[in-house]
């Protein structure tokens, strides 16, 4: 197996690795974790776990996912790279071509049927079912000031699709409405805002599955398409299945490793108002309206223990959920787009809001080709500035990226804006979701592009000579604390 088994094994293992500190003075789960976990995350700190949350008898985990390390610890991967090209085989769509890629497609249907969730009758997310689901005995954050009240940040949302019965499985933030109603922010691109509008019967059931093994929880967040079981792929992950159990009062399976469960159903058309939220756009969103869930029961561990994710201005500990996602899934973005050599979602543009993309240039006209694509594609379609350049340019060296952007943009002829969906929580758009979106072409100009005067080369040392220096470079004594070559 793959990372961690549970919650439980995770938590030890940042334990032994000196990557978790366990904080029992008495801390307030308004507003003063937040504060103590932004100065971990932002400082480089450790995992946290306050055993001591004022209101609650139930332990706190927060910034797991807060480094490159730990982000690939949870993952039992030594790079992001290495978990790309094992989802792009996944989701590999090409037909076999021969006998090698036939003998090797059978393989990786083998390997995706052993993925698969396995059904279990008795399960730890089960050990107790409380006599009543009181969500006031949940050590539930409110982050920032003017939050709406309290919000869980850190779930598998786990819904059905109403007319194939697919499983959907997301993240979205959870306001704490009262001792047993939860508001569901299901943002209108999402597929559990897609299920919730599709049925046709009144209640769809709805499942909250908190504390999971880190691949798992990771899941929840995966843009995959809507076909493909986010459980199914953590399993693939994992290297072994996701068992999961049967809920006690809705007809929905849910992680059998979990810490807490929450289980209810939300009535179509009901809505109340949800927000504000200091969300990762860096800026409370504001209040809207949105599903109700109704609680119907809560199970857990013995003991449970409650994690949960602070975002806000940027960076925040879901840079490194973002940053993984962005790595794992380049090679898919390939699959439809074969000439990006790489890209880059600056967390400072709060995922949705800029894409860097370096692309082998073949045809005048390549790089607005490319700005077209990304806004056709999944969540990358709510992208609002696209950045192109040339396929030697570090994507993610943001001072080369801007340098090209300077050099090699002609205002009048380079820049493509168009106009279409947004994220829903960008609040710059003058309407919700729907907006204008700018592509900037950095890429070398050619003549069939109109550009006549003849393209300059970059200012470079030949090789030989850059070998030569760094043989001698040694012994030169020349000290530079902190430059990276």
């Amino acid at each position: 197996m793959r990372g961690p088994r549970d919650l439980r094994d995770w938590i030890d293992m940042l334990r032994r690795t000196g990557e978790l500190v366990e904080i029992t003075q008495e801390v307030d789960p308004r507003l003063e974790i937040t504060e103590i976990a932004d100065r971990a995350l932002k400082g480089g700190g450790p995992a946290l776990l306050f055993t001591n949350v004022k209101g609650s008898s139930i332990p706190v985990l927060i910034n797991q996912f807060g480094t490159e390390r730990r982000m690939l610890m949870a993952m039992g991967r030594d790079g992001f790279d290495e978990i790309g090209e094992e989802i792009a085989e996944l989701l590999e769509l090409r037909p076999p071509d021969g006998l090698r890629d036939k003998v090797r497609a059978l393989g990786r249907l083998k390997g995706v049927a052993d993925a698969r969730p396995k059904i279990v009758k008795s399960a730890p997310c089960q050990e107790v079912v409380w006599p009543e689901p009181d969500l006031d005995r949940l050590p539930v954050l409110t982050c920032w000031p003017d939050d709406g009240g309290p919000f869980m940040t850190l779930a598998n949302v786990i819904t059905k699709d109403p007319v194939t019965g697919g499983r959907n499985v997301g993240m979205y933030r959870l306001q704490k409405h009262s001792r047993n109603e939860i508001g569901l922010h299901w943002q209108m691109h999402k597929d559990g805002a897609a299920d919730h509008r599709e049925g046709a019967e009144e209640r769809q059931e709805v499942a909250l599955a908190f504390g999971t093994d880190p691949i798992t929880t990771y899941s929840g967040s995966m843009p995959l398409p809507k076909h493909i079981d986010e459980y199914m792929v953590a399993g693939w992950l994992r290297d072994e299945p996701i068992d999961l159990v049967q809920c006690t009062t809705v007809d929905l399976q849910v992680p059998a490793n979990a810490e807490i469960v929450i289980e209810g159903y939300c009535v179509r058309g009901e809505t109340r108002p949800e927000g504000p939220f200091g969300d990762h756009t860096g800026y409370y969103t504001p209040v809207d309206d949105f599903p109700v869930m109704h609680v119907t029961a809560i199970t857990s561990r013995r003991d449970p223990i409650y994690p949960t994710i602070v975002v806000g201005p940027p960076p925040c500990e879901d840079l490194w959920l973002g940053k993984a996602t962005e790595r794992i899934f380049l090679p898919a973005v390939r699959v439809t787009l074969p000439e990006v050599v790489d890209y880059d979602i600056p967390y400072a543009g709060t995922f949705h809001n800029c894409v860097i993309v370096s692309i082998r240039k073949r045809f005048p006209g390549h790089a607005q080709k490319v700005m077209s694509a990304i806004w056709g594609t999944g969540l990358l379609s709510l992208t609002k500035a696209v950045i192109v350049v040339d396929e030697w340019v570090d994507v993610h060296d943001y001072t080369e990226v801007v340098w090209q952007m300077g050099a090699n943009i002609d205002p009048a002829h380079d820049i493509l804006m168009s106009y279409g969906p947004l994220d829903q929580l960008d609040h710059a758009a003058r309407l919700k979701a729907l907006g204008g979106k700018i592509g900037f072409d950095a890429t070398a100009k050619w003549e069939g592009e109109g550009y006549t005067r003849g393209w300059p080369e970059v200012n470079r040392i030949p090789d030989d000579v850059k070998a030569r220096i760094d043989a001698l470079w040694p012994s030169l004594g020349i000290d530079m604390p902190g430059h990276v070559r």
